[in-house]
């Protein structure tokens, strides 16, 4: 089966940008608006705000030290000093400047709780674009012991993990806010879902890789992410083989079936399984997409089409001596089968009657593969909230349980034929 690349990069340089400009217009107005400056002072701060508006940052800096240098400075002209500093600092992405220059503003006593939640947000973001992702954690904290909520410094200490190389601690703390996404009733961020994606990936963890994308389908469904998710669920090490046609099913039924050779093995494990008629029609659809009957393997292809549509034919002719036997037989294994392969053939009210009195009747060899494949038959004929409602109850650890939460998954996408 083939598998889709849906790795993404995190894109917190956007958010840390956005924190700056935010520092920096707040200092040059509050620049602007102060009153008590020396015009030997003020002059050089004017000047250092009008660089900052052209994003000069370095200049801006320059004037800054020009004001920082004349003698007998006021209390409230080194506090301006400093907040100008502040922004020209983070702008130009010298952290240690930015940092003695918040330290400075803090320890005056003068800042209001809003601004020193503004400027650690903001030195939060030039930590992030200097690289140094150990302070962005410690900003990033601190922010939140100070009370604030934004989520975008959430979003930069998560990425700040990513990007340092701690995946694990990263995709704990996404796990943790897709949970509490979730609770809160609201879809988690695609971002968010992505950034998890890509560091399961990092961690080779198969099963949170498969819980990411099981979320992306539920919020933000997209046919691209079925293929990789279906073939990773079959790497799982208690996935078992004999679900191997199921998969596929949920494969064609998704457009995740992307060349020939799925389209030929699926309809050759549908023959072997006894479908005949679901291995033609799997064929059929390959042809009508044009996957199937050009290229070199045209001819394999043209004698497979052939081979399945006469045992098709013949298993049509076989099924009121199949039906007869299965109805007398002293369990319901051969009516779930030939169920299944009615509802499959397109005799869909006939075929899941059949797969239900099998189940009644019991003693069947493998009873949660076949409440699974009664699901399968519910959704592919349209019966989906019946069959969202099967799905749901079918239990156990060799892979059905796991296959049929996500056909559980495309159930919920699909419109009901029943009332």
């Amino acid at each position: 089966m083939t598998t889709t690349k849906t790795h993404t990069a995190p894109r917190g340089a956007r958010q840390a940008r956005t924190l700056i400009a935010a520092l920096v217009l707040g200092a040059a107005m509050a620049s602007h608006a102060a009153d008590g400056l020396r015009p030997e002072v003020g002059k050089p701060l004017q000047a250092a705000q009008d660089l900052i508006k052209a994003q000069k940052y370095k200049e801006a800096l320059n004037k800054v030290r020009d004001a920082d240098a004349v003698s007998g400075k006021t209390a409230q002209e080194s506090f301006t000093i400093d907040r100008m500093r502040l922004a020209a600092a983070s702008g130009a992405g010298d952290l240690a400047t930015a940092t003695a220059a918040y330290d400075a503003l803090d320890k005056s006593g003068k800042l209001a709780q809003a601004e020193k939640l503004r400027y650690i947000e903001s030195l939060a973001g030039t930590a992030y674009r200097a690289q140094n992702y150990a302070s962005v954690n410690q900003w990033g904290q601190r922010y939140h012991k100070e009370g604030g909520n934004s989520p975008t410094i959430r979003t930069l200490i998560v990425q700040a993990q990513y990007l340092s190389g701690d995946y694990a601690g990263a995709a704990k703390a996404l796990t943790t806010d897709v949970q509490a996404a979730e609770k809160a009733g609201g879809p988690p961020p695609e971002t968010s879902l992505k950034l998890l994606l890509t560091t399961a990936s990092k961690l080779d963890d198969t099963d949170k890789y498969v819980y990411a994308v099981e979320k992306l389908l539920t919020y933000y469904p997209k046919k691209e992410y079925w293929g990789d998710l279906l073939t990773r669920l079959q790497r799982k090490p208690n996935f078992s083989e004999k679900f191997a046609l199921d998969t596929y099913r949920l494969a064609l039924a998704t457009g995740s079936l992307r060349n020939a050779n799925d389209y030929i093995e699926m309809a050759q494990l549908a023959a072997q399984a006894g479908f005949p008629a679901e291995g033609k029609q799997v064929l059929e659809k390959g042809y009508a997409a044009g996957i199937l009957g050009t290229g070199p393997g045209a001819d394999r292809q043209a004698r497979l089409r052939d081979l399945l549509n006469k045992r098709s034919n013949e298993d049509k002719a076989a099924r009121p001596t199949a039906e007869a036997q299965a109805l007398a037989a002293a369990d319901g294994n051969a009516l779930v089968k030939l169920g299944f392969n009615l509802a499959l053939s397109g005799e869909s009210a006939k075929g899941l009657s059949l797969m239900q009195q099998g189940l009644s009747k019991g003693g069947l060899a493998a009873a949660e593969t076949s409440k699974l494949r009664y699901g399968i038959a519910q959704v592919l004929t349209g019966n989906t909230s019946q069959g969202h409602a099967t799905l749901r109850s079918v239990t156990g650890n060799d892979g059905a349980a796991e296959l049929a939460r996500l056909w559980s998954l495309y159930a919920r996408s699909k419109p009901s034929n029943a009332a």
